[in-house]
């Protein structure tokens, strides 16, 4: 990926030459020219294009924003209620990441949503324990955090 990354600002520093035109503005439509050259001649490296986890990448931090708004509205709906009829609970996650930075990142975002709290990591990293403010239902929670967090977190780093 990193050496995508060079070509492709290489491309717009020869386009830049090219064009006899040494501005900001001509690097920028070198670069996307060369991001689409690259983009049509993707088959020939033998790594994934790397635009894809760069988009996967913002995916996950609008799917973020999105919770993290859903997770605010929901306790602050529990905090006005007058009576405070509140299920808390401790589960266990078992998730399919393999790298330690994939579960530190889940665990953050777990955490950062207001809400939720990963109490404790198990030794060997497949299992989270979350505390919720609110849980119904265990299994529910689980296939929440599965098919936001995890699903996007798998995505970026495929």
């Amino acid at each position: 990926m990193p050496f995508q990354l060079l070509l492709n600002i290489l491309l717009a520093f020869l386009w830049m030459f090219l064009a006899n035109s040494f501005s900001t503005s001509s690097f920028i439509i070198g670069y996307l020219l060369g991001l689409l050259a690259m983009f049509a001649m993707r088959r020939g490296f033998s790594n994934r294009f790397y635009l894809g986890p760069f988009i996967a990448l913002i995916r996950l931090f609008f799917r973020f924003l999105y919770e993290l708004v859903v997770a605010n509205l929901e306790v602050l709906s529990i905090i006005l209620k007058p009576k405070l009829d509140i299920k808390p609970g401790i589960f266990a996650y078992e998730t399919a990441l393999e790298h330690n930075w994939q579960v530190t990142l889940l665990s953050m975002l777990i955490t950062l949503t207001p809400g939720t709290l990963v109490v404790d990591i198990s030794d060997d990293n497949k299992t989270l324990y979350i505390h919720a403010l609110h849980m119904p239902e265990a299994d529910e929670a689980v296939s929440s955090i599965r098919n936001s967090f995890e699903k996007a977190i798998l995505e970026v780093s495929r």
